[in-house]
């Protein structure tokens, strides 16, 4: 049973996510506020968080912000509007993913059971590149021999450019095999992992060592 916290301002809405998860397996817990969700969160952490981000108070932007800085535990954000605003702002912030209200529960429940399984392990041992080091196995990395938190969405894209190092992935086959996207999906969710995990094992974000762009096509891994 997946540990589910959901912070959401609209009752109706916050009724019937509760409801409807419920019944597909997962124990949710609810906040109507961003206050009222950050003290949730910290009283029991949860394995996912579901976040509105047009919240009273604190909104959902600096919610998500508060939660990253003390856990990589997903976070899936609500958003009412499609639009740059609101998405690459609660990527930026370190949302993993994104549904548009209002929520299809079958929708929001797919991409909760996505999001969790990018935590499971992929057996091939340890790959060393340079100073990175990935065991892929425990699920774990380190950079100059200090370990090195990153959120699953974060590990799976560095799972996935890491085990073919020089062959380039598009955006689209890395929403696929990331997000587990089967649809024309969105780049910015690429775009802002991507510059999130380049912030976390590249000496120099700028200029990327590990995590390379190729204008025109997408993404690589540096060689070894």
């Amino acid at each position: 049973m997946v540990a589910i916290l959901l912070i959401e301002d609209d009752p109706l809405v916050r009724r019937g996510l509760q409801l409807a998860l419920s019944r597909h397996g997962h124990e949710v817990r609810t906040a109507d506020t961003g206050e009222g969700g950050l003290r949730e969160f910290h009283s029991a952490t949860p394995d996912l968080v579901v976040l509105d981000l047009m919240l009273p108070g604190i909104d959902g932007f600096e919610v998500c912000r508060r939660i990253r800085a003390a856990s990589e535990v997903p976070v899936i954000m609500l958003t009412a509007r499609g639009d740059d605003f609101d998405v690459v702002g609660g990527l930026a912030a370190g949302a993993d993913d994104y549904v548009i209200k209002p929520a299809q529960p079958t929708v929001l429940d797919a991409r909760i059971r996505a999001v969790l399984r990018r935590s499971t392990s992929t057996p091939d041992g340890v790959r060393t590149h340079r100073d990175l080091h990935i065991d892929t196995t425990a699920l774990t990395v380190s950079l100059h021999g200090k370990p090195v938190q990153l959120t699953p969405t974060e590990l799976r894209l560095l799972l996935t450019l890491s085990r073919a190092p020089g062959r380039v992935f598009s955006r689209q086959q890395l929403l696929e095999e990331v997000w587990e996207h089967d649809y024309l999906g969105d780049s910015r969710l690429v775009d802002n992992c991507v510059q999130r995990l380049r912030a976390k094992i590249e000496a120099n974000p700028a200029t990327p060592e590990y995590v390379q762009t190729v204008r025109g096509f997408g993404y690589r891994f540096g060689p070894v």
